[in-house]
């Protein structure tokens, strides 16, 4: 690719939350713009999280060579502090302070979400647990991230949510989790308006549409390469977009100038790839918005 295909080269990614699904996508698509791009989460080839999938970090920073770019695989759970701590200072060493593009992808609640039975009916455990790892995660994140950004007074936080409207999304637990991220890149973008007027760090929120992620792959018993098959089981499957496709949205916003007008906003994948006229890996620019019956 040559330099001018990469617009992101020289710069400087954390992609909290990298392993699979969304995380994965976006650190692919910011290689392939030519970023070094610090792959975090919590499964490695050596030792498997909670969420028990086969995805590694490592596997990921690999593609993100093969893409382009610099992947560095580093295991961090970002519901813990000093984890966090260590990681930034991490950067701070290697990279002289640089952090321009931070995504707070972290989520891991998949297993911990109980669809199909009242607030009262779940575990408060488990529902708790949900927060903690996908809201308080991204919290800590960013407060650790952010003295890096500001130090230089330039970069992009990139929150990623399920959804851009705040319309119920029909579990509690859930519901909190996807709605908090998209007022965190509110409250950031307050934060940092109020903080000084030369400060160039947008926040914004970031949601694909019907993901075709590992786990959904798997969900249907498809593949990459044959998941038409499974619109038989859900004829909306029809319209999915890959990880990647998010992940050039997100890139897209990095490598523009302008991208300060979204600032404090939460963000389609659907409608970005119109403005920005991307299409998905397989050459498709699926539209959600216009199909979804919640639109």
């Amino acid at each position: 690719m040559s330099h001018h295909a990469q617009p992101l080269r020289g710069q400087v990614a954390l992609v909290a939350g990298a392993t699979r699904g969304c995380g994965r996508g976006i650190a692919v698509e910011l290689g392939a713009a030519g970023a070094t791009v610090y792959c975090t989460g919590r499964t490695t080839r050596t030792q498997q999280s909670p969420m028990n999938r086969p995805e590694t970090i490592e596997e990921t920073a690999e593609r993100v060579h093969a893409a382009g770019g610099s992947g560095i695989a580093v295991q961090v759970d970002h519901t813990e502090p000093d984890q966090v701590d260590s990681l930034m200072a991490r950067i701070q060493q290697d990279q002289d302070g640089q952090l321009d593009i931070l995504v707070n992808d972290v989520w891991g609640g998949d297993d911990l979400t109980a669809w199909g039975r009242r607030f009262w009916q779940q575990s408060l455990e488990n529902g708790l647990l949900m927060l903690r790892q996908a809201i308080h995660s991204h919290i800590i994140t960013s407060r650790y991230a952010l003295p890096l950004m500001l130090e230089r007074g330039t970069g992009l936080i990139v929150e990623v949510t399920d959804g851009n409207t705040l319309n119920y999304r029909g579990q509690l637990y859930y519901d909190l989790v996807k709605t908090s991220v998209i007022r965190l890149a509110l409250a950031l973008d307050q934060e940092l308006r109020q903080h000084r007027d030369d400060t160039r760090i947008t926040a914004l929120a970031v949601t694909p549409g019907y993901l075709r992620s590992e786990a959904m792959l798997d969900h249907f018993g498809v593949t990459e390469s044959n998941w038409r098959d499974a619109i038989d089981q859900d004829v909306d499957f029809a319209v999915s977009e890959t990880p990647r496709f998010l992940g050039r949205v997100v890139a897209s916003l990095a490598a523009d100038p302008g991208v300060g007008r979204f600032a404090g906003q939460a963000l389609a994948s659907w409608d970005l790839a119109k403005a920005y006229e991307i299409d998905d890996v397989d050459g498709r620019r699926p539209d959600w918005g216009s199909y979804s019956p919640v639109n």
